[in-house]
């Protein structure tokens, strides 16, 4: 593992490493024209390590059914398949109405802007994002350059059951990072450098208990998910741990409606670190074969879609274990 690589990042305290850059921002940390963001932690010596977790060749797909949720939330659009008869025994098929973001996915760096610089990832601006030639900050920089490397669950869910907690999935409920850092604790789990990192609140599996009148209900709105709670001390632990990458199985990965006072961690995460946000992720096998066998980190692999411009893209994720 590349440590001196380690030691060259600036703690939370310190950014932006660029005085003149805005507050916060990690610009510049990977060169002005980067695209990658904090992907850039994923090393060949950190790729190598994460494969060595693969100990018992046990995989578990983290993406949830594309059909779901069913009505899509934030008025996104549904999926329609249509089955192609080309010949006797011959298919195709066709996708209409594809939202990348309407099941798992990674929120790529054109998702989410800044309001305080009005721009994006290292400072694109928007007249700089087309979908054509040129354009910046497109997620086939991520599909082209891969997601591999070692990741952690954090099973929030199991451990506020244990505590006799009962967080509301369906309701704005903030996870503070200190309960997460509990959550670490308890299940004896460390963070490294490029960790990909990974919180199971229980969001699919509440959503899946729902009935018809129910799941219309919440694609209605308004929308209010569980999530970790936006702040300063979100941000320091998000970053000290320099995290690749953050997912949950919840749809906004941070307490949706965010809390604009304390700053929103789309607004942060994408523009000002480049830091994707996994949101949707089918976690509860993995996390039911962590809770048999106590073994929280695992080789994940990701292989966002190489779609020029695209804003975002199905995970694609596979942890191994």
């Amino acid at each position: 593992m590349n440590h001196e690589f380690s030691r060259s990042l600036p703690s939370f305290d310190e950014l932006p490493p660029d005085q003149g850059a805005p507050e916060m921002t990690a610009w510049g940390l990977w060169g002005e024209g980067d695209e990658i963001g904090t992907i850039n932690l994923l090393t060949p010596e950190r790729v190598a390590a994460g494969a060595r977790l693969a100990k018992t060749g046990r995989m578990f797909p983290l993406n949830w059914k594309m059909e779901m949720p069913d009505p899509p939330l934030f008025g996104r659009e549904k999926l329609s398949h249509t089955l192609k008869r080309k010949r006797p025994f011959v298919h195709d098929d066709v996708y209409n109405d594809f939202n990348t973001q309407s099941s798992t996915h990674w929120d790529g760096l054109t998702h989410y802007g800044s309001m305080q610089c009005q721009c994006f990832y290292n400072g694109v601006t928007p007249e700089q994002i087309t979908a054509l030639p040129g354009t910046r900050n497109g997620i086939q920089a991520w599909a082209r350059r891969g997601i591999a490397g070692r990741a952690v669950l954090l099973d929030y869910g199991r451990w506020a059951e244990a505590q006799g907690l009962q967080p509301a999935a369906g309701e704005r409920t903030g996870v503070p990072a200190n309960d997460l850092m509990q959550v670490a604790e308890a299940q004896g789990t460390r963070f490294e450098t490029g960790d990909i990192f990974i919180v199971r609140y229980g969001w699919t599996a509440w959503y899946e208990r729902l009935n018809e009148d129910e799941r219309h209900a919440i694609s209605r709105g308004p929308h209010t998910f569980i999530g970790i709670e936006q702040g300063r001390d979100t941000f320091r632990f998000l970053w000290d741990n320099h995290f690749a990458a953050v997912a949950s199985d919840a749809p906004s990965f941070e307490a949706w409606p965010a809390d604009p006072q304390a700053g929103a961690l789309h607004s942060t995460l994408l523009p000002l670190w480049g830091m994707p946000i996994g949101e949707m992720f089918y976690l509860e096998a993995l996390a039911d074969d962590c809770a048999r066998d106590g073994v929280y980190e695992f080789f994940l692999t990701s292989s966002p879609l190489n779609k020029y411009g695209g804003v975002a893209s199905p995970a694609n994720a596979i942890a191994i274990k």
